[in-house]
């Protein structure tokens, strides 16, 4: 029996990946899709584990072969994307495939596969509190924190076309939320 497709979106600094780590620690026969991108590691971030770090040639290249489910060129030469073959591996194996993608990747995904894929938007409380996170997060240089929340109010106007949205304001409630959605979804 295929897997089924959980797509998370969010603003960076939603707490969305925080939330993914939760998920992946129950029993629910999840794998992540590690996204490639053609941007430099953060902090401890390992190729093949976090992401596939490509340069950017290499990314165009992969486009040019027609090897992703789904890209984007978030920024100048910063490109994300799934890789076909990774997702169809998971699936094949059946496995629950987690994405965590951006919003326009995101709602990619879930016109290609349907109701055999969840869309959940993590949404922060406010702009100013996704300012405050990203500035402890600690990861980013402030013009480039400047240039997210700046992204997160365009990113917020997709949430509508999730299936459901989860508005983090706790942590501990966000993650609730959104494993009785997974577990609902999954029919676990």
């Amino acid at each position: 029996m295929n897997g089924k497709l959980i797509i998370f979106s969010a603003p960076s600094g939603s707490g969305k990946s925080t939330i993914i780590q939760y998920l992946l620690k129950q029993n629910l026969n999840l794998a992540f899709s590690i996204s490639a991108t053609s941007r430099p590691p953060r902090g401890t971030e390992k190729d093949g584990v976090d992401y596939y770090f490509l340069t950017p040639d290499e990314f165009r290249q992969h486009i040019a072969n027609g090897d992703f489910l789904e890209y984007e060129e978030v920024y100048t030469d910063r490109y994300y994307g799934t890789l076909n073959q990774t997702v169809e591996d998971l699936i094949t194996q059946g496995k629950n495939v987690v994405f965590d993608v951006d919003v326009v990747g995101g709602c990619n995904i879930k016109d290609i596969y349907g109701d055999k894929a969840l869309s959940v938007f993590i949404q922060p409380p406010s702009i100013d509190e996704l300012r405050k996170r990203l500035v402890n997060r600690a990861t980013d240089a402030p013009e480039v924190i400047e240039d997210r929340v700046a992204k997160a109010a365009y990113e917020l106007t997709f949430a509508t076309r999730f299936d459901i949205v989860i508005i983090n304001d706790n942590l501990e409630k966000a993650e609730a939320e959104t494993l009785t959605a997974i577990k609902s979804f999954l029919g676990v």
